[in-house]
């Protein structure tokens, strides 16, 4: 395999440097980063390990026809496939479609592989999800060569480790790697040179930048920016008026301020599950099945990790496929499954369900560690409730480890079919 190499750039900057240049320039010039992105990721795993498939379009996902794709192969993406798509809808795309069940555990033994090469190439690594990282090249030039001599030393490495290809953008800030790793899909390697930064920057259609969604898009174009350039003409107090704090943000971006660092290790920030149901319902007592089964996984995640959570959050998907979310603050950090049950039961009463509800999940995040003191509470009776039913789960968790989560499982979810 040989990984070809995109300069999309061949730009002339300014013989007199902007102030934006001036400013920025060494900095750029000091370190450069890394974005890895695996190529259609859970279905290149599945081509890699089943051949009869390869040259196909794939998905993987539920087969249920209420299913959603978690991942379409580049032969399925021509008919316009994607990942979220209805199941239905990406069959009646491509009616030869294969469909094939995800197997996370086997994604993510690939993935620890993949990530194990990259912590070979530099201490600083910062996995991001479970098929994308970024990697901070400073101070890796007399071990590896420069940045992108390392880049294309590592998809070799991938190739040779796992089969799969991956896409690697290299710039001297995180957010221009992360859309430099897009440019040249799949098996491509960009490299954003730190001059050719400002008039990048300035040309970048503002669709392209990362948070930037389709809502933000659309105000940004009736404001009549369509790239970072037109941001860096207008001021701040205006982009804030209609996107919020992340106006900040995009105006920053504009003027080549990105102070985000690689951070390895990054920590979880929420834990959630959800479930899209065989047939949209109004039928809150099945709706609060859901919940009390997705509270207990949310509940044992949290503990298996190490985590206590001060929010909670109850995310319904309408027939309509609109999304709401309700959210409620804890006064006490929990990782007991029925405080977080009670909490997103509580949500969904005071939710008026006015179209059926076709996906349900609980969320938990706000998350801190275990080990930290807690105040204790003014009321001893809910400190003395909230200790006896983490006793409880606690219980539970050493014969799920032991036996499988199915070993033992809570009466009023006996017969819950969905």
């Amino acid at each position: 395999m040989t990984p070809r190499i995109l300069d999309p750039l061949n730009l002339s900057v300014d013989s007199h440097p902007s102030l934006l240049e001036r400013n920025h320039l060494n900095k750029y010039s000091a370190a450069m980063i890394l974005h890895i992105d695996m190529d259609a990721f859970f279905a290149s795993v599945e081509q890699r390990d089943h051949p009869e498939l390869r040259g196909q379009p794939l998905v993987v996902g539920g087969d249920s026809g209420r299913g959603v794709v978690a991942a379409a192969s580049y032969e399925a993406r021509r008919y316009g496939i994607h990942s979220a798509m209805p199941m239905f809808m990406a069959k009646q795309r491509c009616p030869h479609l294969q469909v094939v069940s995800s197997r996370k555990g086997r994604y993510g033994e690939v993935s620890r592989t993949v990530m194990a090469i990259l912590d070979r190439y530099s201490p600083v690594v910062e996995q991001v999800s479970i098929d994308e990282a970024y990697l901070d090249a400073a101070g890796c030039d007399r071990l590896h060569g420069p940045p992108a001599a390392m880049a294309r030393a590592i998809k070799a490495d991938i190739w040779e480790s796992v089969s799969l290809t991956c896409s690697i953008g290299v710039a001297p800030l995180k957010f221009l790697a992360k859309i430099a790793s897009d440019m040249d899909k799949p098996d491509g390697l960009t490299v954003i040179a730190p001059e050719s930064v400002p008039e990048f920057i300035a040309n970048l259609p503002v669709d392209k930048v990362p948070g930037v969604g389709k809502q933000a898009f659309q105000q940004l174009k009736r404001m009549g920016i369509l790239t970072l350039g037109d941001v860096r003409i207008r001021k701040a107090s205006a982009l804030v008026e209609r996107l919020g704090k992340f106006g900040y943000r995009l105006v920053d971006l504009a003027h080549g301020r990105d102070e985000t660092t690689v951070c390895p290790h990054s920590p979880t920030k929420s834990i959630s599950t959800e479930k899209t149901l065989s047939h949209d319902t109004r039928d809150r007592e099945q709706l609060i099945r859901h919940l009390l089964s997705q509270s207990e996984e949310v509940g044992r995640q949290l503990r298996r990790q190490g985590f206590l959570a001060r929010t909670i959050t109850l995310k319904l998907k309408n027939s309509d496929f609109r999304q709401i979310t309700r959210s409620a603050t804890l006064d006490r950090p929990t990782h007991a499954s029925e405080t977080i049950y009670e909490t997103a039961r509580t949500l969904l009463a005071r939710q008026a369900l006015d179209q059926p509800i076709r996906l349900i999940g609980v969320g938990a995040s706000a998350l801190i560690a275990d080990t930290i003191p807690q105040q204790a509470s003014l009321f001893a009776d809910a400190t003395v409730h909230s200790n006896d039913w983490e006793k409880v789960d606690r219980a539970v968790d050493r014969i799920a480890e032991r036996f499988g989560t199915s070993a033992v499982r809570r009466g009023s979810l006996a017969e819950t079919k969905d």
